[in-house]
């Protein structure tokens, strides 16, 4: 238990992958406030080091979500440290250039599909590990989909297909963790003002083969938002929330 946790308020424990910036740090420090202690988790000290300076209630772990190894350590290291694990968000993923299909190399594909999808799935399989075993049982996790997971971007197959997965890893987990009372749900994000969102502010390629600029959102909200969803009790669960700016292109995109 942390220091500040009493039999009758016990401490709640999260694990953030790709916790070093963007939407992960967002959702770190929204957690933070709400009073979770944070594992937050990536392939880089320093971001990982400058969040956990924002609170003291972060704490930073060197890991890659595609490496077995690191993940199982990731996990029994917080167990060993806090007791229990509540909540993960599984965040870390990245993308590719656009790409036409044909031109598309195999190193491309599985670089896009190890971390984004197989990290996640590593992740969720040592954090229902935990959640099934520990006492109380139970616990959340939380992936980080995308608006490409039901409207894909033109040129973009390896995040595509990777997004999709994560929606069929959602719902095997909110069957699966059932019996455990293991909730699972998908928060699926448009156009964040992050490294990885902001460019559609410059020119987001279309479905008809133009480039128009489109809305994006302070990425703060995202944090707000999984915030949120973590928040809510043991027996509620949202099984997919979308957020975006108001004016992005999704219903009706192209």
């Amino acid at each position: 238990m942390s220091d500040d946790a009493t039999p009758d308020h016990p401490a709640r424990i999260a694990v953030v992958t790709g916790g070093g910036t963007g939407i992960g740090r967002s959702a770190a420090l929204s957690l933070a406030a709400d009073g979770w202690t944070v594992v937050v988790a990536g392939r880089r000290a320093a971001p990982l080091d400058e969040v956990a300076a924002q609170s003291e209630r972060i704490v930073a772990v060197v890991a890659d979500v595609a490496v077995e190894a690191d993940v199982r350590r990731l996990f029994d290291d917080t167990v060993a440290r806090f007791g229990r694990v509540d909540l993960l968000f599984n965040n870390a993923g990245t993308g590719a250039p656009a790409t036409p299909f044909d031109e598309l190399t195999l190193d491309t594909w599985d670089a896009v599909l190890s971390v984004t999808l197989t990290g996640s799935f590593l992740c969720a399989r040592e954090a229902f590990r935990v959640m099934r075993t520990q006492s109380p049982q139970g616990g959340r996790i939380i992936n980080n989909g995308s608006i490409s997971a039901h409207a894909p971007r033109p040129l973009s197959a390896p995040y595509t297909v990777a997004k999709h997965g994560i929606a069929g890893l959602t719902k095997q987990l909110q069957l699966d963790g059932r019996p455990f009372g293991i909730a699972c749900g998908q928060i699926d994000i448009g156009n964040a003002a992050t490294s990885m969102g902001s460019g559609a502010a410059d020119g987001a390629l279309q479905a008809d083969g133009t480039t128009r600029s489109e809305p994006t959102m302070d990425v703060a909200e995202t944090g707000r938002a999984v915030a949120y969803m973590a928040g809510l009790p043991a027996g509620t669960n949202v099984p997919n929330l979308t957020v975006m700016p108001t004016g992005m292109p999704f219903v009706g995109r192209g």
